[in-house]
């Protein structure tokens, strides 16, 4: 499978996932709780490993930077597409989730829709690049065989 389409089967997982887990915390009533988005940093963390392992083990890609970049690049589209996603939830089914939002302590203030999309791709990309180093960290080492002598 190519580079790039690793990034982005596993982008579209990984938002996948975060929609769903969005999705049955509204149906549980859950959804303006400010502390389960953190579970979403999981969920990119994922999604950033299973592109990084499929790239190793499929096309033998054993480069630090490049499956450092690949993790980059499949948690920057996924952020990209989650925030996509609760523009539109936003402006088309549930217009009084932005007060939600902004009464969060994680946004906490009254922010319009544009400063809470520049907010969420901040807050998005900073644990797309803090995901793919931590990441990273247990790939680092995986090509080296240890001897013991």
């Amino acid at each position: 499978m190519t580079p790039r389409k690793i990034i982005i089967k596993y982008a579209i997982l990984t938002t996948l996932i975060i929609g769903g887990f969005f999705l049955l915390s509204k149906l549980l009533g859950l959804q303006e709780n400010p502390y389960l988005r953190f579970l979403n940093l999981f969920f990119v963390l994922f999604g950033i490993r299973q592109a990084i392992k499929v790239n190793i083990e499929q096309n033998k890609e054993t480069d630090y930077l490049s499956n450092l970049g690949l993790g980059l690049q499949t948690s920057a589209l996924a952020v990209l597409l989650s925030i996509a996603g609760v523009m539109i939830y936003v402006e088309f089914i549930d217009r009084q989730f932005i007060e939600a939002m902004n009464n969060s302590f994680l946004i906490a203030g009254d922010l319009d829709k544009a400063e809470i999309f520049i907010t969420l791709l901040i807050e998005g990309m900073a644990s797309s690049f803090i995901g793919s180093f931590m990441v990273m960290q247990f790939y680092k080492n995986h090509d080296k065989v240890t001897t013991i002598a």
